[in-house]
């Protein structure tokens, strides 16, 4: 099952999502949240490797409302303009309605025993916020979300767990907006918040340019934990 098509809930169309199963079912599932650089070979290996961890991983294209398919690297400058366009096209809300609509489909998955949880990067990072705060998945993990400062409001819907992986020196945030997120959350039992000193934003994209492996290796290992203390413990 590499792919799976979800129906979007404004009956506007339908998009697909990559689907990694593991080896031993029933097992809880994990909706993986794509950067902007779409569902690519990154986004893939994820979720391979959340499978190879015993949970279905799903990664659902979100940009399909722009242009469907699509699959980028951060290693040129063309790839780069393409995927700050659809960033900038980018309508959030949607994209919050279409990981509903995915994780529905996904507790609804052959296989999966109903806990589902999410994470996601960058992008994907704001949206994994969002998806703690305006529905009922079981646990949310965000890698470098940015511009959360501007959904702090929102911070009073989250009911489920949800971790936070913060980049010290992440060039789309500033000192200044990081404690206004980290004071704000603080008042939030069921949110946890981590700061990864001197590195940038996509410390944990394995080929990026920012990659620091012993950030990445503590920020996953972290999340590997929290992930099993919340979906199969």
């Amino acid at each position: 099952m590499p792919h799976v098509s979800v129906d979007a809930a404004d009956k506007s169309g339908n998009f697909q999502a990559y689907v990694a199963t593991p080896a031993n079912l029933p097992a809880p599932a994990i909706v993986v949240i794509q950067e902007i650089f779409g569902v690519n070979e990154d986004m893939r290996k994820k979720c391979d490797a959340f499978a190879e961890a015993g949970y279905i991983a799903v990664c659902p294209d979100l940009f399909w409302r722009q242009e469907p398919d699509v699959d980028l690297t951060d290693q040129s400058k063309a790839e780069w303009d393409k995927a700050l366009e659809l960033l900038n096209g980018f309508n959030i809300d949607k994209g919050v309605d279409d990981l509903q609509s995915t994780l529905t489909l996904t507790r609804r998955i052959e296989g999966c025993n109903g806990r589902v949880g999410c994470v996601g990067y960058c992008l994907g990072g704001k949206l994994a916020y969002l998806m703690a705060a305006r529905t009922d998945v079981d646990v949310s993990v965000g890698y470098y979300g940015i511009e959360l400062d501007k959904y702090l409001n929102e911070a009073s819907g989250i009911k489920n767990p949800l971790m936070l992986h913060i980049a010290e020196l992440d060039k789309f945030s500033s000192d200044e907006k990081r404690k206004k997120i980290l004071d704000h959350l603080e008042n939030f039992p069921s949110v946890s918040a981590h700061v990864y000193p001197g590195v940038d934003h996509a410390f944990a994209r394995t080929a990026g340019d920012h990659y620091d492996a012993a950030a990445a290796t503590l920020a996953n290992t972290r999340t590997d934990a929290f992930f099993a203390q919340h979906l199969k413990g």
